[in-house]
């Protein structure tokens, strides 16, 4: 089982279905400046569950996680690929993570549109 404290995915609700093949990066907030810690493709059922085993979170305390993060999901490339003419090139959510649980951070996907939560 992946122990990784984030994870996200992406559902297109316009077609109904997940969004595969999407490149995503995850980044931390230090000293006022953004340093990626890691990127991965979202898979067949647009989900990322391990950021490329860059282990990012290996060997931490959760309380050594808390911090601010960012996910770019880039989605040009996904909209070209399913013939759509999207309005955002890109989606940026950044997040707090404050506490242990789980951060589970989705994307729901539409050509003019998009809109997130906080998963478990």
């Amino acid at each position: 089982m992946n122990n990784n404290p984030i994870t996200t995915h992406i559902l297109n609700t316009a077609l109904g279905k997940p969004a595969a093949s999407i490149a995503i990066q995850l980044f931390i907030l230090k000293d006022n400046e953004w340093t990626l810690l890691s990127s991965a493709m979202t898979n067949e059922d647009g989900r990322v569950d391990d950021w490329h085993e860059t282990g990012w979170y290996q060997g931490k305390e959760s309380e050594q996680l808390f911090a601010t993060y960012k996910i770019v999901f880039s989605l040009e490339d996904y909209w070209e690929k399913q013939s759509i003419d999207g309005f955002y090139p890109s989606a940026e959510i950044s997040f707090k993570v404050q506490d242990s649980r789980h951060h589970h951070i989705p994307l729901l996907l539409a050509p003019y549109g998009y809109s997130t939560y906080r998963g478990s």
